[in-house]
């Protein structure tokens, strides 16, 4: 999705009410924003149309005083590199990357633009940055979660089913997937748990191996983040719907999709807050003065609709902490 394309769908954005908090600059600066996802994806929108809200409010506007150039990998790792390299070229002031495929490709392009991620799981063990409270290098940000929310996953989906014997974690290797699998890999034996790997890639091939997955008794499905589980989304909540297999997710929009349940932060709300971070940056803040900072809330999304057609009664204590339940 090309900018003009981006921006016509933002424009309720351009409409909000507009507040001066900003000194105006006398040249319009420029914002790159890359995300490892699809352009056409409904939370891609949602997000970076609250990030544009936002910036609006803090007194940019675009069209005005900030020009947006708008690039989406789509899951595939050469297009990310490419469009990376793209922005880069464009010298813009900053850029907002969403997903750790964005950020390692934009490292690789650029030591001294200045980057401002989100939806990232672990900028430290990803070689992103040095030390959480102060970055060092061009890149801060908002992470994912705390690295040990992976764990979380497989003992809620244990609560739920307490039948479970084996886990299949499925992941993008490409991102961040292979570390969430070390956490979930630590607590599995406290849990009397077996689990295993599935790489998320090409569509018939995750197909075939959650189907071979299905055929094993008492499974259950953890989905790990990373831009092929969300490129992949639709096609995962029906697999798991079509061989009956429990799973949880780190998004509540697989639960919204018909998932079963999700524990997350919120993703939307992380592009606000990058917002802040942007506008600070063009303020001539360094990213190296500002501390990557961690969700301080996880949400627990429940779909009953879902846990009926699975046969599963929800433990009235997992009901009550959960945040929202779709019915």
């Amino acid at each position: 999705m090309r900018r003009r394309e981006f921006i016509t769908f933002l424009g309720g954005a351009a409409a909000l009410p507009f507040t001066a908090h900003a000194q105006q600059p006398d040249r319009t600066r420029r914002i790159g924003i890359l995300t490892g996802i699809t352009g056409e994806d409904e939370q891609t929108k949602a997000r970076t149309a609250a990030f544009l809200a936002e910036l609006q409010k803090l007194g940019w506007t675009e069209g005005r005083n900030v020009r947006v150039d708008f690039r989406a990998g789509g899951g595939n790792l050469a297009n990310t590199r490419k469009y990376a390299a793209e922005l880069v070229a464009l010298a813009p002031d900053v850029i907002l990357a969403s997903g750790s495929t964005p950020v390692a490709a934009l490292l690789e392009a650029t030591h001294t633009i200045p980057i401002v991620f989100t939806i990232v799981a672990d900028p430290m063990g990803a070689g992103f940055i040095e030390k959480l409270s102060r970055p060092s290098g061009n890149a801060t940000g908002f992470m994912m979660f705390d690295y040990s929310l992976s764990g979380k996953w497989l003992e809620l989906l244990k609560q739920v089913v307490p039948t479970l014997m084996q886990a299949a974690v499925l992941r993008d290797t490409a991102a961040a997937g292979v570390g969430q699998f070390a956490v979930i890999q630590a607590v599995a034996p406290s849990l009397g748990l077996e689990v295993s790997t599935i790489n998320v890639g090409e569509p018939r091939e995750l197909d075939r191996k959650v189907t071979a997955f299905a055929r094993e008794p008492n499974g259950g499905l953890v989905v790990s983040a990373g831009a092929l589980t969300v490129v992949n989304r639709d096609l995962i909540v029906t697999l798991a719907a079509r061989h009956k297999l429990p799973a949880v997710y780190f998004d509540r929009t697989f639960v919204a999709g018909g998932g079963l349940m999700s524990y997350g932060a919120d993703l939307v709300g992380q592009f606000r807050q990058a917002a802040s971070y942007v506008d600070r940056i063009l303020k001539d803040e360094k990213p190296a003065s500002l501390p990557v900072q961690a969700p301080n809330k996880y949400e627990l999304v429940i779909n009953l609709k879902t846990a009926k057609a699975l046969g599963l009664a929800i433990p009235p204590a997992v009901l009550a902490r959960a945040d929202e339940v779709i019915e």
